[in-house]
């Protein structure tokens, strides 16, 4: 917004909106903007909770018995001021012209809407089950589908049907019409891979943060045709202006984490955590690092399959593999400490954030 002002007041040649013709610059202000502005409300708009929601959020009773203790009556929705505080800091510091930033917006808040309702019936019940797995399910793949295929007709790239490889020089395998097919898989997965992740307070806020700056460099090499075609990468005309978008998740989240620190404050929610998850999934089919992704958010990708282990072997024996899935419950019930287990994961994350970001130099 602030360059389409300057520049339609000051005219092209102003010094003033030069300055806001570098991604790296408005994405430092989406930065800023989106974590102030959750460091300046998010008393406030805790404390509305607090008296909305008098129980806070259902806690699960087949859980480990400190979150029972320690977690009970804790409020959620916190999801709902990240996507405002991103949403204000991608539309302040962002090109209105660029489709890729719309539609990661639209993704965003279209998957948090789902995840919001769903926390309004948990709250409403009292229950920790919210919308049925089919329906919620049916709801993002319908707007993951629609905005990809709305991205694709109104930017069409070489290559936007293609799925490439890491690390193998000029390994792609073109999908043609099937890619929607794919990037529902991708976008509705990652969504759900959040979800699970987002069990101990500032577990997933640490492994989003880690990719959304990996991604935001990501989305910038690609969106230069310089750099892009040193790395060997396919260039993306746009791309680069996700980068307004990511850098305002980085401030939303880092802002989140100063209230849902141990103890926590608030929970951000499926609001949160399904728009999140749903969002990056979507930028990593935008960037056309997908499969990178699943190394970038390797925490994500581990916490689904203990899942996808627990319940199929289960099925299979009637037996369990964890004492407890996803697999930071099952860390918990060895006796781990919560604090112990977030770090742990943290670093985990870091780890695998810079050896994704390290394929795109080997080829």
């Amino acid at each position: 917004m602030f360059y389409s002002v300057f520049y339609k007041l000051l005219g092209a040649n102003s010094s003033l909106v030069n300055i806001f013709k570098y991604v790296t610059f408005r994405s430092i202000g989406a930065f800023i903007t989106s974590f102030l502005l959750i460091l300046i409300f998010g008393k406030r708009f805790i404390r509305i909770l607090r008296v909305q929601q008098k129980r806070g959020q259902p806690i699960r009773i087949d859980g480990p018995q400190s979150h029972i203790e320690t977690k009970k009556g804790t409020p959620t929705l916190g999801g709902l001021m990240i996507i405002f505080s991103v949403f204000i800091g991608s539309v302040f510091w962002g090109d209105w012209a660029n489709i890729n930033l719309w539609m990661s917006i639209t993704v965003l808040i279209g998957f948090g809407a789902i995840g919001a309702i769903d926390d309004y019936f948990k709250i409403k019940r009292y229950d920790y089950h919210g919308l049925r797995g089919k329906k919620k399910f049916i709801l993002q793949a319908i707007i993951a589908l629609l905005c990809c295929y709305i991205s694709m007709k109104i930017h069409p790239f070489s290559g936007a049907t293609k799925i490439f490889f890491p690390i193998l020089k000029n390994c792609q395998i073109e999908i043609g019409p099937f890619f929607l097919i794919w990037a529902v898989f991708v976008i509705v997965g990652s969504s759900n891979a959040v979800n699970l992740t987002d069990g101990l307070d500032g577990l997933a806020m640490g492994s989003v943060i880690m990719s959304s700056i990996c991604f935001a460099v990501i989305s910038y090499l690609v969106g230069n045709k310089i750099f892009a075609d040193y790395l060997q990468i396919l260039y993306i005309p746009g791309m680069s202006e996700v980068c307004v978008f990511l850098s305002s998740m980085v401030g939303a989240s880092l802002g989140f984490m100063w209230f849902n620190a141990p103890p926590a404050k608030i929970f951000m929610g499926d609001t949160g955590s399904v728009a999140i998850g749903g969002s990056l999934g979507f930028v990593a089919l935008l960037s056309k690092h997908e499969i990178v992704f699943a190394l970038i958010g390797g925490v994500f990708v581990i916490e689904t399959i203990s899942v996808v282990l627990q319940v199929g072997y289960y099925k299979l024996t009637g037996r369990r593999i964890f004492l407890m899935a996803p697999i930071h419950h099952h860390f918990e019930k060895k006796g781990w400490a919560e604090s112990t287990i977030v770090f742990r994961f943290w670093i985990v994350s870091i780890v695998l954030g810079i050896l994704g970001l390290a394929t795109l130099k080997v080829r």
